[in-house]
């Protein structure tokens, strides 16, 4: 995003180089003033990777806003963890449900004088975001999630878009779980997303092939009306001289004028009947071409209908390959499916004792044990008042959540009808069980947004965005508010 008065290049560069000096200027202050700021002493300041077993594809990131620490797990633990800072107070880095929606390695802000925000990884439309910055020691930032340059370089490299990002109050982690309310893979969309890859591929081949075809009788058409138009041409010209010979008859005084002009009247005569008939005889030998045409147009206007529809068939068995996320609100007593960023639809659940909190719950597909049963995990988030009381400690020792989560689950009843509607289950999949509402960040390109009302949003708050909306998945809107300007960044989104 750029700021049209205060964003050349010479001046980022120079703003570039004065922020990373800045920024080691304010790390060495801070290491000297803010030793035992919290999250700032001893080994948590220090960014860490696992090293005694090799890392996968990281499937969450838990930030801690007690501890100022951001972790990464794969589907067997924590592989990357380091110090952040967040959000000041005024301006705290909302706690809640994000997923990584946008990803761009030089981005500079528009709201904070083109300040440099390197490796960024937006998680709202509204300008939160995960970057690289400076580490004081503390919560500092307006909102986002600062990181370490390095680390955040190497987590940009890793990550995909659509990752689960969970800002906790406490520290937490993830624990694996079972349940039977927690869904399993639907056996064969792998396949059927490579067969109607295949059908598309064989559709756009026949397509070009059907094209191909009709320009060979293209072709062959516009070699055809070569004698067409040549009979056409000599034809008119004989007709010419006819009008001429009868103009010279009815003016000719003298029998060898008159004569004159009879024999070139006879021979205009004969020469039309000529050409009439090489005209005739071309016209004959062309019109099977046109036909031939026709038909070739025909068939690429049905081989081009037919590509269209298998490439969707394609793309909407390959979308069925994108990771599930399922969301169910006990405040709204409804269940709502997003894939790929799209919503999918929502139905009515039953919570059971709908008026006793449930908590807010994210359970994580892991990946497969067997062909259709899945490995679960589940985070669940607690508010800073239910941590009141407690000692700080490191985090290191996190207590289990899975007793609440198993909880929640036995108190969620889900018709079948719309069980059968839930994509399947793959990797990166998610369920969430919440006491909230959507957030009104949840919207066009983005998954699940859910924060937690008990805690401070000041990070949001401030910044300018959409107006509130019940967002709609089963009644489309002629304009919905995240459809209202060209771009994201434009209109009635912030910003940064």
């Amino acid at each position: 995003m750029t700021c049209g008065f205060t964003n050349p290049m010479h001046k980022r560069t120079r703003l570039r180089r004065a922020y990373f000096t800045v920024a080691a200027l304010t790390v060495l202050i801070a290491t000297g003033n803010q030793a035992g700021a919290r999250g700032g002493g001893g080994g948590e300041g220090k960014a860490e990777s696992i090293v005694s077993r090799p890392a996968g594809e990281p499937v969450m990131a838990v930030v801690s806003l007690h501890n100022q620490r951001i972790t990464v797990y794969d589907a067997n633990g924590w592989i990357l963890r380091a110090p952040v800072s967040s959000g000041q107070r005024g301006r705290e880095t909302p706690a809640g449900i994000f997923s990584i929606i946008q990803k761009e390695a030089e981005h500079y802000s528009n709201l904070y004088d083109d300040a440099f925000m390197p490796h960024m990884q937006r998680i709202t439309w509204s300008g939160i975001a995960l970057h690289g910055g400076a580490l004081p020691g503390y919560p500092a930032s307006h909102g986002c999630v600062r990181m370490p340059f390095d680390f955040a370089a190497r987590l940009f490299d890793l990550t995909q878009m659509g990752l689960r990002v969970i800002v906790a109050p406490t520290d937490i982690a993830p624990v694996e779980i079972t349940h039977p309310v927690l869904f399993q893979s639907k056996s064969g969309a792998s396949d059927l997303a490579a067969a109607r890859i295949a059908e598309a591929d064989e559709a756009a081949r026949k397509t070009n092939q059907a094209r191909g075809v009709a320009g060979t009788a293209y072709r062959e058409v516009t070699r055809a009306m070569v004698p067409v138009r040549v009979a056409e041409n000599l034809k008119a010209r004989a007709e010419a001289q006819l009008a001429a010979a009868e103009t010279a008859l009815g003016a000719a005084a003298s029998t060898e004028a008159k004569q004159q002009a009879e024999d070139a009247k006879e021979k205009a005569v004969a020469r039309i009947a000529e050409l009439g008939e090489q005209w005739a005889a071309a016209k004959a030998e062309l019109q099977p071409k046109l036909d031939a045409l026709t038909a070739a147009r025909e068939a690429v206007s049905a081989a081009e209908s037919n590509r269209v529809k298998a490439a969707e068939a394609a793309r909407e068995a390959t979308r069925a390959l994108e990771p599930v996320s399922v969301l169910i609100s006990r405040k709204t007593q409804r269940l709502y499916v997003r894939q790929a960023f799209e919503p999918v639809f929502d139905a009515p659940i039953t919570v059971v004792d709908p008026d006793l909190p449930i908590g807010t719950h994210v359970f994580t597909a892991l990946g497969r044990a067997g062909d259709t049963n899945v490995r679960w995990s589940v985070v669940s988030l607690r508010g800073s008042a239910e941590s009141r009381g407690q000692s700080p400690g490191t985090g290191r020792n996190v207590e289990p959540t899975e007793p609440n989560a198993k909880s929640a689950l036995d108190r969620i009843v889900i018709p079948q009808d719309a069980l059968d509607r839930i994509p399947g289950i793959l990797p990166r999949s998610s369920l969430i069980i919440t006491d909230e509402a959507l957030s009104t960040e949840t919207g066009k390109g983005t998954d699940f947004v859910v924060l937690l009302s008990g805690e401070p949003q000041g990070g949001i708050k401030f910044r300018r965005r959409a107006p509130v909306n019940e967002f709609s998945y089963s009644r489309p809107r002629d304009v919905p508010v995240y459809w209202r300007s060209p771009s994201p960044f434009g209109g009635t989104f912030s910003t940064w």
